[in-house]
């Protein structure tokens, strides 16, 4: 892929972005006044960029574009989420170049179809329980009626269908631009979404492993919060909005009511009240003021109810009521009972007090209830003038605001959602994981890979442009110097590991040059010891012991087993007949000499040190499998597994090497000694894996016989 830091400019989703939201609103006007049509082409944009860029521009392109819309038609903005889960869908199928994948294209026109249609014609359903377009409603009637189905389910039937029409040609669209938008414009696009060098689909499950529980990891928490702030905000909104609504709903019909029932007592005389409970509508004067409260309540839209009540201690007596269930032919004098919200004011109301607004909600329903009085000539209050205003409409409305807010919300939650994934997974998730990833592989592996792994974190290229950088190419300093350190160490410790190699094989050539017949003994046992060992190894025997450092450590260590002959004199060392009873004895203590050789070399070296299996192979090489052996009689694996190495490698040159005292033994015969003698004088499996390696053994021999 052809990584630049300029493909990372951001503006580049932007303006598609802009461009998206251009496409989608010019369409949407052209078929809502020129088509005239129930289609809608107000998503063509939101595919392309979704399936261009990615989810989060794609999603911000329907909710940019329903916004605007909303200038246009006052419900577009219900819709966003529509759009905002058709942009998630178009960005699954079709990122990454996916649109040659038939397939794909029309699982994209059948579920944006589907989403469109049912979810669309439930949440029109939802907002104002019919079709949104007159035309379809018209159909949704007209088909209902002639097939006897339901109104919803024909609707949603309809609009799916209408949704697969204007999908098709919708994506259709978006398609001819996707395929014929220019590649480089594409790799532009695509890569504006990275701070990073994009991940392949492997390296994306490889740091995927580090997100398995969404609320533990990073992209998780910062999702949750943000939804949860969202969430929050909302709620806090709707509250205040609906409080502030509602109190300020209730001052103005405070007023509204006070007004009216002012007004009301100012049409009656209270001279004449005593009268009109007496005759009623058989009164010309009562017949008057009737009409006029009639009229009164008219000239008030919001009154629920305008009455005027003479108050007695049985009650509420009737004097006029506008209520269209009350005759007043019939219904005048009629007693009321006081309803109990009424209690704490009924003295006031005897005594012809002014009482506030009361507020009350029984028998009637939830009222907002204002009492005027009504005064004769003398000044005394004979009756009252009142006027209910309902406040259950604000039931009703406060439901339909949360829905619409809700679904307004639904779009910015999804946004905000998509965003939060989005943009910690591109600066946060995928940097910090990414280096997770390598840094683990850094600091994992043999030292030989350090440098190819010190290639690929640096092949991150990470330029978030902020902290997240700032510690990237710290981890990346501290690599390279840390590789650059390991080199030197390395390099260090290979010459001194040639000094003590060399050192060793001098101090056992000095041993060796005074046995006048050896014949490279102590080459050829090392190579020995280190074929047994690697047999070892490979069937399995001793796996716990044989690490890579022992193994080192022996075989480095196996050319000092016979350092303790430097005590021997040359009389018995080179003997050419067989040595006495005495003179095997002293040559028998060259094991324990060589083990004080070497515990005083390794007095002098602190810690851990690979002359410890040197002086095992010194005292004990000579020790047998049965204990029959020297100098401590030690048996099976008591006897130090270097030794038992040595015990199979030493004789077995032994016998087939020439010495002063004998000449040198045939293959065959050195062999069938090996296999009589195991686990007697040797470890059957060192004897074993030694059998098995003739061909390296054999190798081993000619080489040393050639030279």
């Amino acid at each position: 892929m052809n990584w630049k830091l300029k493909d990372r400019n951001s503006y580049k989703k932007y303006l598609a972005v802009l461009l998206g939201v251009v496409l989608n609103v010019a369409l949407s006007l052209i078929a809502r006044y020129l088509i005239k049509m129930p289609l809608y082409l107000d998503t063509v944009g939101t595919i392309a960029v979704a399936g261009l860029v990615g989810v989060y521009p794609g999603v911000l392109t329907a909710l940019l574009s329903n916004m605007i819309g909303s200038l246009f038609d006052t419900y577009s903005i219900y819709f966003a989420i529509i759009n905002c889960m058709i942009a998630m869908l178009t960005s699954y199928l079709l990122r990454n170049d996916k649109i040659k994948n038939l397939s794909k294209v029309v699982l994209l026109i059948l579920g944006s179809s589907f989403i469109g249609g049912i979810f669309g014609a439930l949440e029109q359903w939802a907002l104002f329980g019919k079709p949104q377009i007159t035309e379809v409603d018209q159909t949704v009637q007209t088909v209902s009626a002639v097939f006897g189905t339901g109104i919803l389910p024909t609707f949603l039937l309809i609009n799916l269908g209408l949704n697969l029409i204007d999908k098709g040609i919708t994506s259709a669209i978006a398609f001819v631009l996707l395929r014929f938008t220019p590649v480089k414009v594409r790799e532009d696009l695509f890569y504006s979404e990275w701070r990073q060098k994009p991940l392949t689909k492997e390296q994306l499950k490889e740091i995927g492993a580090y997100s398995r529980n969404k609320l533990k990891n990073l992209r998780g928490r910062i999702t949750f919060l943000l939804s949860f702030i969202a969430v929050v905000l909302t709620l806090v909104m709707v509250i205040i909005s609906m409080r502030l609504y509602y109190t300020r709903t209730r001052e103005e019909h405070k007023t509204g009511v006070q007004n009216a029932a002012r007004f009301a007592a100012q049409l009656v005389d209270g001279d004449k009240v005593g009268k009109y409970l007496g005759s009623g509508l058989a009164n010309p004067d009562y017949t008057k003021t009737y009409q006029l409260l009639l009229s009164a309540k008219d000239a008030f839209p919001d009154l629920e109810y305008l009455y005027v009540y003479q108050m007695r201690e049985d009650g509420c007596h009737v004097v006029f009521d506008t209520d269209p269930g009350m005759d007043m032919n019939t219904d005048i004098n009629t007693v009321i009972p006081f309803d109990e919200s009424f209690n704490d004011y009924i003295p006031v109301l005897l005594a012809g007090g002014n009482v506030p607004v009361i507020e009350s909600n029984d028998t009637y329903g939830w009222l907002l209830t204002a009492y005027e009085p009504v005064f004769d000539s003398s000044g005394k209050c004979v009756a009252y003038a009142g006027a209910d205003i309902s406040m259950e409409y604000l039931s009703d409305y406060v439901k339909t605001f949360i829905r619409r807010i809700l679904f307004i919300f639904s779009g910015f939650f999804v946004t905000i959602m998509v965003y939060g994934i989005w943009n910690t997974g591109a600066s946060l998730v995928y940097p910090i994981n990414s280096m997770a990833v390598a840094t683990k592989e850094f600091s994992g592996n043999k030292k030989e890979n350090l440098s190819e792994h010190v290639k690929k974190l640096r092949s991150l290229d990470i330029k978030t442009g902020d902290e997240i950088q700032n510690l990237y190419e710290a981890i990346c300093k501290m690599a390279v110097d840390t590789t650059d350190q390991i080199k030197n160490i390395e390099h260090y410790t290979e010459a001194v590991t040639q000094m003590q190699r060399g050192l060793i094989i001098t101090m056992a050539d000095l041993v060796e040059n005074r046995d006048s017949d050896t014949g490279a003994h102590i080459q050829k046992t090392a190579a020995y010891v280190r074929i047994i060992l690697e047999g070892l190894r490979k069937k399995g025997y001793y796996y716990e012991k044989l690490t890579d450092k022992y193994m080192s450590d022996v075989e480095m260590s196996a050319p000092l087993h016979d350092v303790g002959k430097i005590n021997i004199s040359d009389t018995i060392l080179n003997k050419a007949g067989k040595l006495t009873d005495e003179e095997y004895e002293i040559m028998k203590t060259h094991t324990t000499a060589g083990r004080k050789i070497m515990e005083r070399a390794i007095s002098t070296v602190q810690g851990e040190s690979y002359l410890k299996e040197a002086r095992n192979m010194a005292a004990y090489h000579h020790e047998k499998w049965d204990g029959s052996g020297y100098p401590e009689g030690l048996h099976g694996e008591v006897i130090p597994l270097s030794a038992r190495v040595m015990a199979v490698a030493d004789v077995f040159d032994a016998l087939v090497s020439k010495r002063v005292y004998k000449p040198a033994m045939p293959l065959d015969q050195a062999i069938d000694i090996l296999k009589k003698d195991s686990g007697s004088h040797f470890d059957p499996k060192c004897v074993e894996v030694f059998l098995d390696s003739l061909d390296d053994v054999k190798a081993v021999m000619k080489k040393y016989q050639d030279s």
